[in-house]
């Protein structure tokens, strides 16, 4: 393959790097030092909470980064992914993933704005906590298990993309390419 996509694999490579590293650094130090700087439940909410929202913006620039840069590789690869046998599949694990990441990151930040609502002390936030009652220990489970499942969920996806650089090997480029061919003359 000669031509190059370094913008696009840049922009996917630190836009899953940062979504993995910040997921993972929130799931150990943020909340962590939540639980252990906080005396009461409501203050180590608010730790968290705090910690989150100055996160969120730049995690959101970082998904949309690997969700740009993935597209557009896509788009590139795309007669490799259709004519080099085991691209596609590994393409498709990749985007369910992927799929499964997003979803749980806005579950996460939907869980996460309840906590803050339920435990903020602006008599704003208060009002609308009450016309949302939740289950704040209940939902503090909840997220305490889904923080856990993004930094997962995208370790799988950067596995998955080392598996996609050695599909890009010229040699294994090839052997994909012979035996995809070879397969479709089969069918014939």
């Amino acid at each position: 393959m000669s031509e190059r996509n370094t913008v696009l694999r840049s922009m996917h490579d630190l836009g899953l790097g940062a979504w993995f590293g910040g997921s993972l650094m929130g799931a150990v130090g943020l909340n962590g030092a939540a639980e252990q700087e906080g005396k009461t439940e409501t203050a180590t909410a608010r730790i968290a909470s705090t910690g989150w929202a100055k996160w969120a913006p730049a995690n959101a620039l970082a998904i949309g980064a690997h969700l740009i840069g993935g597209t557009g590789l896509l788009a590139a690869n795309r007669a490799r992914v259709q004519n080099q046998k085991g691209v596609a599949g590994s393409t498709a694990a990749k985007t369910v993933l992927t799929g499964a990441a997003l979803a749980a990151t806005a579950y996460a930040g939907v869980l996460g704005k309840k906590v803050d609502l339920a435990s903020s002390p602006d008599p704003e936030d208060m009002d609308k906590a009450a016309k949302h009652p939740i289950d704040v220990e209940q939902a503090q489970k909840h997220l305490a298990l889904v923080q856990w499942a993004i930094p997962v969920l995208t370790a799988g996806i950067v596995i998955l993309n080392a598996l996609h650089g050695e599909q890009q090997r010229p040699s294994q480029q090839a052997k994909g390419i012979v035996l995809r061919a070879a397969h479709r003359n089969l069918h014939l």
